[in-house]
């Protein structure tokens, strides 16, 4: 079984209005991989289907826990919304969790998942901390306090977003074919693939945290829910990429993500649609 990976030594103080608030995302991602990693490639990892059909392991159930429990002490009068057990309290701040994000990688024993924790503050996402701790990595982010990830060395670097400004420079991360084709969007996804440079599905969070590292210019995918995206909408802005929905709007709760550099973000809005805008011409 994997060991835990050592906490990010980025502790400095934070300033500013929601600097207490990032340091504590950063404690709770302390105690959410210590909880995930416990039972990471466990022979006997107890495993479960939910009533959609996903599946959810006891690593998934108790990560949230942690999470949760520091919260009611911590921040007793804030709302939490959570994967696995959903919505506790109704205020205008509310953590948002994904407790394991890629839960079918993390059951086969695959690094690549991802607990999210989000503050979202009268509903816009002004926090975010993206943990991977089978890879030693992690990201965070707070309105006016920058995107920042750890180093090996210990210490952290401020993230940027690419400058790429052409389509054909440009590097995109598309998930799933069939996220794609189930909403009837296979055609730009041919189309989009055939505009720029390299195209991958690196799949689940990595993707967007390689865009606000500035190793990609695109990231999109369908089905997504607020825990999903909520942690990675901070981090992206504060990298000075743009995050909307498929359709352009400024919205986590639209079922789809679309996560660019900024700059060829319309550039690839207008791509995306272009089948809807030549039949709107008609």
């Amino acid at each position: 079984m994997t060991s835990p990976s050592s906490p990010v030594s980025f502790r400095r103080p934070f300033e500013g209005d929601l600097g207490p608030e990032l340091t504590l995302a950063l404690r709770l991602a302390d105690a959410a991989d210590a909880a995930s990693m416990a039972r990471f490639d466990a022979s006997d990892l107890d495993v479960q289907l939910k009533a959609d059909a996903s599946h959810v392991t006891e690593a998934d159930l108790a990560t949230e826990r942690a999470i949760r429990t520091i919260l009611e002490v911590e921040r007793p009068d804030d709302g939490v919304f959570g994967e696995e057990f959903g919505v506790t309290g109704d205020t205008a701040r509310q953590w948002i969790i994904d407790p394991i994000d890629g839960t079918a990688n993390y059951l086969k024993g695959i690094p690549m998942w991802t607990t999210l924790i989000a503050l979202s503050i009268d509903g816009v996402p002004r926090v975010g901390v993206a943990s991977q701790p089978a890879i030693g990595r992690r990201w965070w982010a707070a309105t006016g306090l920058g995107s920042w990830t750890n180093t090996p060395d210990g210490t952290s670097r401020r993230l940027a977003v690419s400058s790429i400004d052409t389509m054909e420079d440009a590097s995109i991360s598309f998930q799933s074919i069939r996220q794609w084709d189930e909403v009837g969007q296979l055609d730009a996804l041919t189309r989009l693939s055939r505009a720029v440079w390299r195209d991958r599905g690196y799949g689940d969070t990595w993707p967007y945290m390689l865009l606000a590292e500035g190793r990609l210019e695109f990231v999109a995918e369908f089905g997504v829910k607020e825990y999903d995206v909520a942690a990675l909408v901070p981090i992206i802005t504060e990298a000075g990429g743009r995050f909307t929905s498929f359709k352009g709007v400024d919205s986590i709760g639209d079922r789809s993500s679309l996560a660019t550099n900024g700059v060829l973000h319309s550039a690839f809005l207008d791509l995306l649609h272009a089948d809807a805008r030549a039949e709107a011409a008609r």
